[in-house]
């Protein structure tokens, strides 16, 4: 039964998908202007099927984030994150997606956060931030595989690394030693998504899914990708995985609260505020790959009068 309806739901996205072969190209520069947030330059990031949102937030304080969580930023989004190019992308089914940002809202205000709240106020820190590291360690696979897809043998190597030792010594993954001093094996920030980018896929049209949030079909693969290779998805009974599932996004934000609310009430219009930072948080992501792929060039030195040192003797 939940199977049928996991499949229902995948062709759904597939279709979503066929249909955006035709406008996948590279995103546009726009013009279009993100409101700033009202509050510090620490970064918080928002979290979204198929990716996370940067919000500038003073609303969680510094001990409040894990290391994994810490991770995340290192791409540097305190300073110039709004201060990107701006980037737009087509939106045929802004009707739709408008319906569907508040079905979410609700969905988040009337059920997700106050069950957050309530979960926050009966579980420390520390024992929340290790059930993240657990199910972080179960997406293993779909990390594992799309850096093997993008030729990244060498964040393959981490990531398996990472999943060995944190299973192991982390206690099936509730603790994250790979990410000590010592051995420095931070988790890759990557997806199928990203790697379909960076094969030079475009994103297509905006999409915005019940329940799952902010996407496009290039990015809607991560949906498929993720399911079939998150072992969660073949728990069974179907109230089994929901249940799992449930905890699972309720614990994730009981670490994230307010985040959201700093990027809502910082927009004048909320919608086009979540379209243009995801969009634009996603291309920023899949040129960070890019960079990583890319190999180093060597400056080259042809004719003495390109020698460094001898520049320097002659200024």
């Amino acid at each position: 039964m939940r199977i049928g309806y996991m499949k229902t739901y995948l062709t759904l996205i597939v279709l979503f998908i066929f249909l955006a072969v035709g406008c996948a190209h590279s995103p546009s520069t726009s013009s279009t202007v993100l409101p700033q947030a009202k509050s510090s330059p620490q970064p918080i990031l928002l979290a979204s099927n198929a990716g996370e949102i940067p919000v500038k937030s003073s609303s969680k304080p510094g001990d409040a984030i894990d290391d994994e969580y810490k991770d995340d930023q290192n791409l540097d989004y305190a300073n110039d994150t709004f201060n990107e190019e701006k980037v737009e992308i087509a939106d045929p089914l802004e009707p739709f997606n408008r319906a569907m940002h508040q079905f979410n809202d609700k969905l988040y205000f009337w059920a997700l956060k106050p069950v957050a709240q309530g979960y926050k106020k009966v579980v420390p820190e520390p024992a929340r931030i290790s059930v993240k590291n657990f199910f972080s360690n179960l997406g293993f696979p779909n990390r594992f595989l799309s850096c093997l897809l993008q030729t990244d043998f060498s964040g393959a190597a981490t990531e398996f690394g990472r999943f060995t030792i944190n299973t192991i010594w982390g206690i099936g993954g509730l603790l994250d030693p790979s990410s000590n001093k010592e051995l420095d094996l931070q988790k890759q920030d990557t997806d199928m998504g990203q790697t379909l980018g960076v094969y030079g896929v475009g994103q297509g049209f905006y999409i915005v899914w019940p329940v799952l949030g902010p996407s496009s079909p290039r990015d809607s693969i991560d949906i498929v990708s993720e399911y079939f290779l998150y072992p969660v998805s073949y728990i069974y009974p179907l109230y089994a995985w929901l249940g799992v599932r449930g905890y699972q996004e309720v614990n994730d934000t009981s670490l994230r609260i307010g985040d959201y609310e700093a990027l809502k009430d910082a927009a004048i219009d909320p919608y086009v505020a979540f379209r243009d930072a995801y969009i634009q948080y996603r291309l920023k992501k899949v040129k960070a790959r890019k960079a990583k792929l890319a190999p180093s060039k060597p400056q080259e030195v042809n004719s003495l009068t390109d020698d460094p040192v001898l520049l320097k003797k002659e200024n």
